[in-house]
């Protein structure tokens, strides 16, 4: 491959070990306290669920990849960090770069598919009236308590199944809606399934927005660090909100709750789901464009 008429850009070793050291430096500020609760076998439930429902390991966030179209110079090749001796990466003489020949044919469909995922969800128009009852529907009448091992409810059960039965329930979101109680289920104004999600993801939903992050991963390393953890952040802050709008009783993490049974709650709702839609609108459209220069090639 002709790495200047690919127009990359090139790092001398100096430049991309401080973008790399700068990374580390933000990234542990998020991965220290997870880490941490894990090796003490502790948890929390707004602050731990990235990187327990997502399957990628902590040292995901803290590893500085470039991305593809970008060079990067190098001394000695024993002292490269281990991310970039990744089997996409071509080392060239003193040189270390992504190479799309080094892409295999089922990664390409994945991200041609994650592509067309991120687009029809950003045609479709948002719904802003769910008002986060994915979470109540999935303890809808105490069959399950999803998350009975780390907090309790913070309303008697009656209060929480009337409230479910009582509004409509719009989950757009396929993983939201597996985990509903199985009364619920039928109580869902879309039938919802892995084979529509191009039909129903739309670009108001928490979970739609949080998965960037889950996008953004699994398009790791193609494209660059920055943007996983920007989408990492931003997931961050949806799940804050999912939580604070759920039935359970957060008091024992000082996390104060949106009471979606109130009318006040569910307008303090749908203005933070709003604020965080409009930030994944911008991030939702950065990711399409990292993939895109990738499998459009």
């Amino acid at each position: 491959m002709n790495v200047a008429a690919e127009k990359y850009r090139t790092f001398s070793e100096t430049e991309w070990r401080d973008l790399a050291q700068n990374h580390f430096d933000i990234a542990t500020t998020f991965t220290a306290g997870p880490r941490q609760r894990r090796d003490r076998d502790e948890k929390h439930p707004v602050e731990d669920f990235l990187f327990n429902y997502y399957p990628y390991p902590i040292a995901l966030m803290e590893q500085w990849q470039p991305g593809y179209g970008t060079v990067l110079q190098f001394s000695d090749l024993e002292t490269l960090p281990i991310q970039l001796k990744n089997r996409r990466y071509r080392i060239d003489a003193d040189r270390c770069y992504l190479d799309l020949e080094l892409m295999d044919e089922k990664e390409r469909q994945r991200l041609q598919w994650i592509v067309e995922l991120l687009e029809a969800t950003q045609r479709h128009v948002p719904n802003f009236a769910c008002h986060g009852l994915h979470e109540w529907a999935m303890v809808y009448r105490a069959e399950e308590i999803r998350h009975a091992a780390i907090a309790p409810l913070r309303l008697p059960q009656a209060e929480i199944d009337d409230l479910v039965s009582s509004r409509s329930i719009t989950c757009t979101h396929y993983d939201a809606f597996r985990f509903f109680a199985n009364d619920a289920k039928p109580l869902n104004r879309h039938p919802l399934s892995l084979d529509t999600r191009l039909k129903n993801e739309q670009p108001g939903c928490v979970h739609a927005n949080m998965d960037l992050y889950k996008w953004a991963a699994k398009s790791m390393p193609w494209v660059c660090s920055e943007l996983l953890l920007e989408t990492f952040l931003l997931a961050s802050q949806l799940r804050d909100l999912d939580m604070r709008a759920s039935p359970y009783d957060l008091s024992a993490w000082n996390v104060k709750p949106i009471k979606i049974e109130t009318p006040e709650g569910r307008r303090d709702y749908e203005i933070e789901q709003r604020r965080l839609a409009f930030l994944a609108i911008e991030l939702r459209t950065k990711l399409i464009t990292a993939i895109q220069r990738v499998v459009l090639r």
